[in-house]
Order: structure tokens, then C-alpha cells, then sequence
């Protein structure tokens, strides 16, 4: 599998990401853009690679120091690049290896390590991921957290074939739910054998229909197995989402089931 690593030239965070990845042979790989990787949609038509995994800053009003992942696209108004009501193709297995990485090297720094809700853009046809550092300026140029990035990067590369060659063993799924920070669907990527790709979070409840989930489901792969639902966190959208999923005959699960 071709991987193109992406970094914006205007990304503190990209840029310290870079570094640390030449530092380890991986300049063949890396591809610079001029604006906010966010911006750069239709980049999958000018670059030749079968997985764009973008390395990024992350940013959040509270500057907590952070490394995270997690898929692109919106579920309704884009209003941070990407396109209307568009996802990405989301590589579940891929998310959750990476995420499992990153737990393990940044278990030691004083960072939350943690698998976000989809947002965002750009919009690509090809699968696609962001891992990043936040939230601050100040800790965008933190070395040692461009050193996890770049090595949680390397491992997923090195690993590459092996992963997809056992996707069976991974029950793939959809969240719906919760918060933008996803803990409870954190919690079941670190101890059962669930990936998830696409998650729509309560805060973008209004926006899932129909159409949006036939896309989520459809723009994730592997194939997903059911849909999974942090119950407490669907609020009141808890028997519209019910029915729905019973409307279009796709399985679900809640979280609380998944041991």
C-alpha cells in the first residue's frame, strides 16, 4: 500500500512532525502543501497513494496538551474545509492500530492521548487519516511529542500489510454518540477487538439522516459489521436513531454490550 504523509508548510505541528520523520529515512513518503492541510481538498487527484494519513496540529479553546487521530469529513456545513454533508473513506483498522500505538509510546508524557469524532476537511476519495498534536502553539513545536507522532507513523507503516491481512480478527463499526473526545468509544478500541471508523457525535446529531448514514457505513472499510451507540450519549435522539437504523436493516450494538 503507497502511503502519502501530508504536511501543511504554514503547520508548526506538521512541520516538527517532518523533522522527526526525516530523522528516521521517511522523506520518500512526506509531501508538503503551501495551505492548511484542512483546505487541500481533491489532493488524492495530484498525489498518487492509496492512504493519506495527515500530520497535523490540533487546537482546542482549553490548550490541553493532546495526541489524537481520527477521520475526515462533515456531517453537515463545512465549515473547516472539506465539502457539505461529505466523509472520507475512513480505514477503521488503520485508525485503531495507530491509536493503540499512541497510547503505548505516549503513555509516559503528561498528554491525553485520544481517537476524536470525524470533522473537518479536506475531502479526498481515497482513505484518509489525521493524527495530531495540540493544542497550543507552544506545544506544537514539543519534540518529543513530534517524535511519538513520527514513530506511531513508522510502526503503522512498518505494520502495514500485516494489519490489513488480519482485518478479520476486528470487528468494524460506525460510532454514534457522545462527546467530541470520544472516551467511551476510546475505551472499547483499547480493550476489545472493536474499530471504528466514521463517529458521529451528539453535537452533530441533527445532521445524521438517512442519507449521512448510508455514507458513514459506506465510506468505511473494511466492510462495518454494525453500528455502535454510546447510549448515554445520544441525549434525547435516542429512539430516532433507533428507528432510523431498524429503518435501513443495519445492525447495532450498544456500547455497554462490547466487552
Amino acid at each position: 500500500m503507497k502511503t502519502a504523509i501530508i504536511v501543511s508548510k504554514k503547520d508548526p505541528a506538521g512541520i516538527n512532525i517532518a523533522e522527526h520523520l526525516r530523522k528516521y529515512n521517511l522523506d520518500s513518503s512526506l509531501h508538503f502543501v503551501e495551505e492548511d492541510t484542512i483546505l487541500s481538498n481533491d489532493l488524492d487527484k495530484k498525489i498518487e497513494a492509496d492512504l493519506f494519513i495527515f500530520a497535523t496540529r490540533h487546537q482546542s479553546a482549553k490548550g490541553v496538551h493532546s495526541l489524537s487521530c481520527h477521520s475526515a469529513g462533515n456531517w453537515g456545513k463545512a465549515e473547516a474545509g472539506g465539502k457539505d454533508s461529505k466523509l472520507c473513506i475512513a480505514p477503521a483498522v488503520l485508525l485503531k492500530e495507530a491509536f493503540l500505538v499512541l497510547n503505548r509510546l505516549g503513555k509516559d508524557m503528561h498528554h491525553e492521548t485520544t481517537l476524536e469524532v470525524t470533522h473537518h476537511g479536506p475531502y479526498l476519495e481515497k482513505p484518509c487519516m489525521f493524527i495530531e498534536i495540540g493544542s497550543d502553539e507552544k506545544n506544537w513545536k514539543n519534540k518529543e511529542a513530534g517524535d511519538i507522532i513520527a514513530k506511531v507513523i513508522i510502526d503503522l507503516l512498518k505494520n502495514i500489510d500485516e494489519i490489513i491481512s488480519n482485518k478479520n480478527n476486528y470487528k468494524i463499526t460506525f460510532g454514534i454518540g457522545g462527546p467530541h473526545y470520544a472516551s467511551t468509544f476510546n475505551r472499547r478500541i483499547l480493550e476489545t477487538d472493536i474499530a471504528i471508523g466514521h463517529i458521529c457525535p451528539k453535537y452533530q446529531l441533527e445532521n445524521l439522516d438517512k442519507e449521512m448514514v448510508l455514507q458513514a457505513v459506506e465510506k468505511t472499510v473494511p466492510k462495518v459489521d454494525f453500528v455502535l451507540l454510546d447510549w448515554k450519549g445520544l441525549g434525547k435522539e435516542k429512539q430516532r436513531i433507533i428507528n432510523l437504523l431498524d429503518g435501513l436493516g443495519i445492525k447495532y450494538k450498544k456500547t455497554d454490550q462490547i466487552k
